[in-house]
């Protein structure tokens, strides 16, 4: 039965990292009927974690590897799945978990039922209970609120991220586009999402974002922080992405907000100090915070640090200097896994999925990243 394919599929996608649950309505599978024909969400249980050749996916699908070439580069081509290609030009393909991964790759192909779908799907697809254990984005201070006194380590500096980087990509984000595209949202910048490395390749090869040089990637990044975006890397030391989040469309700080302490559930290692004394009441910090954790109260601002994620986006235009970034203590700082592969398999122990995962492999795979991340 083709219902039977999709649930299949779902369940396959469950077992990944960032998970796919199952809801009463069924808007999960009605997302994968969306993106997936019924020969292609069959064909795409047969991939893994790892990166492999179309003769390896052949042999388990047990299809010619004419035929399974084929199918691997369509449905590269239709961001369903990953694809790596190393030096010697031998693409190899993965599956691709659906958040971050399907949904953020489909940002050129949205219609207004898929983000129907995603909307009545994504409070439920965001576990925060998980979110808080295994996050799979942290947020890091814009550039101009870092002083020189600030103790602070290079993965938790966009510049010094870059830096470890040879190629980049920009992209549209997808929040921004699809809350455009329903009428709704800002007037933020909508190329600013970044991308590297191998990542970047998928993107240029697959025509949804822009190559870039370094200068312009700084730039985008000083464009970010005049716009008020918060900038969120990977939850790794070893980033492949920085998206560039407003409040307002940003689904993962739209969820956050909806919680009573946000500042519990984000991996962050600031948060804002204000000093009313000197404050002047000028309100700028109060329409530049985009987790509505600063207030103006007699015209002076007032603090909630329970919604403070340590963006740093009210210290960098502070007239007065009333709002400074300061270190959380030692124990409130979180873990921060040295790759995507750490990331990973700490995610899937927290949704009790770690059993999915076989670790040589995923060791295996770090190890071909690293070879392929200079590219």
């Amino acid at each position: 039965m083709i219902e039977d394919v999709y649930q299949k599929l779902a369940h396959h996608l469950d077992n990944l990292p960032g998970g796919f649950p199952s809801t009463d309505s069924g808007v999960e599978l009605r997302i994968l009927r969306r993106l997936f024909t019924p020969e292609e969400a069959k064909f795409a249980q047969h991939l893994t974690l790892i990166p492999e050749e179309p003769r390896v996916v052949a042999r388990r699908a047990k299809i010619p590897i004419e035929e399974a070439t084929k199918c691997l580069e369509e449905m590269a081509k239709k961001s369903l799945i990953f694809r790596i290609v190393p030096e010697d030009g031998t693409p190899l393909y993965q599956a691709l978990q659906y958040v971050i991964g399907i949904w953020e790759f489909n940002v050129e192909n949205l219609d207004l039922e898929l983000i129907r779908d995603m909307h009545e799907y994504i409070p439920i697809l965001l576990n925060l209970d998980v979110w808080k254990k295994a996050p799979q984005l942290r947020t890091i201070p814009v550039g101009r609120s870092i002083t020189p006194q600030m103790e602070i380590l290079p993965y938790e500096m966009a510049e010094e991220l870059i830096d470890h980087h040879q190629k980049f990509v920009v992209a549209p984000c997808i929040c921004r586009r699809e809350h455009k595209m329903m009428g709704q949202g800002c007037k933020k910048p909508l190329e600013s999402c970044l991308v590297f490395g191998i990542g970047a390749d998928y993107y240029q090869r697959n025509a949804i974002g822009r190559v870039i040089d370094k200068q312009e990637t700084l730039e985008i990044l000083k464009k970010a922080d005049k716009a008020g975006l918060v900038l969120q890397p990977s939850n790794a030391q070893e980033i492949v992405n920085i998206c560039t989040c407003c409040g307002c469309c940003c689904q993962v700080l739209k969820n956050l907000k909806r919680h009573p302490k946000p500042a519990s559930l984000v991996s962050t290692p600031f948060v804002v100090a204000a000093n009313n004394e000197t404050c002047k009441g000028c309100g700028v910090c109060e329409k530049r915070c985009q987790m509505d954790a600063l207030k103006l109260e007699d015209e002076k601002v007032h603090l909630d640090v329970d919604q403070c994620i340590g963006c740093g986006l009210c210290v960098s235009t502070c007239p007065t200097e009333s709002l400074t970034l300061v270190r959380k203590s030692e124990s409130e700082q979180r873990w921060v896994p040295a790759d995507l592969i750490k990331a990973s398999i700490k995610l899937g122990q927290e949704r009790g999925k770690l059993g999915t995962f076989n670790l040589v492999q995923m060791q295996l795979k770090s190890k071909l990243d690293r070879l392929l991340a200079a590219r």
